[in-house]
């Protein structure tokens, strides 16, 4: 286990692969509270650097209901990150979106049952604001990034999350429509809340992997893992992008997300 002997401020969580946009890479663990965090490799992107945090292991060995997001969030917190960036792979509820799609979503519904979804569980109660979920600064370069690369971006989705490792059923999936979803997976939430009750900047780029169940006739992993290597390339691009536009300075509300949020 290597110590990471820099400070880091930006970081990209997501599937295994992305670690090919990092140079001059070393690789760390991190102890926490909360258990040992995913490896994390650390490099330079565009002269910046950059921790990258796979967020099912380096071998897609964690499943998403298993994933220890309070661990992961609270070791890049600790490493110096200040603004992190996710990938999602998700399903289409909204029938305008095709595989392949690009979605930046500016809200979520949680419907995970068993994860740990905050750091404060003691006697300091706290209520983080999320009337913006996502930091609208990062959300922003996100999509004129996005439209830089690909053109077409779909800027505002509402992400439903679901507790995994199943697909939905078709009537689970009409429920989330009539709620107003756009799109459903499994890893959104409860990285989004860790992320505000750390103050750190976090937004996420989506791909459509396929329809939802229901509006297409069978689910499969082949198929998710088929657009998953078409898109890759682009993901890739539209991240170096961001690494490249994000400002040194924060001007958004997000280092100060605990202001007012506690008794």
């Amino acid at each position: 286990m290597l110590k990471a002997l820099r400070k880091v401020e930006l970081a990209i969580i997501g599937g295994s692969g992305l670690e090919r946009l990092l140079e001059g890479v070393e690789r760390t663990r991190v102890g926490t509270p909360y258990g040992l965090s995913n490896p994390i490799l650390i490099g330079d992107v565009n002269g910046r650097a950059v921790a990258f945090l796979p967020r099912h292991g380096l071998e897609h060995t964690i499943p998403p209901h298993k994933v220890n997001y309070r661990a992961n969030l609270y070791a890049l917190r600790s490493l110096g990150v200040e603004r992190a960036i996710a990938t999602n792979a998700v399903g289409a509820i909204n029938v305008d979106f095709e595989p392949g799609d690009l979605v930046i979503p500016h809200d979520f519904i949680d419907f995970t049952k068993w994860r740990y979804q905050t750091f404060y569980e003691g006697a300091l109660v706290t209520h983080v604001d999320l009337s913006q979920p996502y930091c609208p600064e990062v959300r922003s370069i996100l999509i004129r990034s996005a439209e830089e690369v690909r053109g077409r971006v779909w800027d505002k989705a509402v992400l439903v999350c679901t507790e995994g490792p199943r697909f939905e059923t078709p009537a689970e999936i009409e429920a989330f429509r009539r709620l107003g979803a756009d799109i459903v997976g499994m890893t959104g939430v409860p990285e989004a809340v860790l992320a505000r009750e750390l103050e750190m900047c976090y937004a996420t780029l989506c791909y459509v992997s396929n329809m939802a169940a229901g509006l297409q006739s069978r689910l499969t992993v082949d198929e998710v893992k088929e657009v998953a290597e078409r898109v890759s390339p682009i993901v890739e691009r539209v991240l170096k992008n961001v690494l490249r536009s994000l400002p040194v300075e924060r001007n958004c509300p997000c280092p100060h997300a605990l202001r007012g949020a506690r008794y």
